[in-house]
């Protein structure tokens, strides 16, 4: 099942009303917990406005923070970028 929800591709997720996800919010988790991701519906349309995702796939999409040099460069490591504990440190 593929469905364009707010300009986004929703490809095989399921998607639960928030009142059905509040209802049966241990089973979402036990679905997020086995690496689904389930979208939440709000409202009288039914719009898609979250979705709820494993941890380890948000976590792997976070990009790092520069703070103050924030917009104004930007950091790329190579592949094959590789750096010891030690060179690190500097010891």
């Amino acid at each position: 099942m593929t469905k364009l929800t707010n300009n986004h591709i929703i490809k095989n997720m399921k998607t639960l009303h928030c009142a059905e996800a509040k209802t049966h919010f241990s089973s979402v988790l036990k679905d997020v917990e086995a690496g689904n991701e389930v979208a939440i519906a709000y409202g009288r349309k039914k719009e898609t406005i979250a979705v709820i995702v494993p941890y380890e796939k948000w976590k792997k999409n976070q990009k790092r923070q520069l703070g103050t040099l924030e917009g104004k460069m930007s950091v790329k490591f190579a592949k094959d970028f590789s750096m010891t504990d030690e060179e690190l440190t500097g010891l």
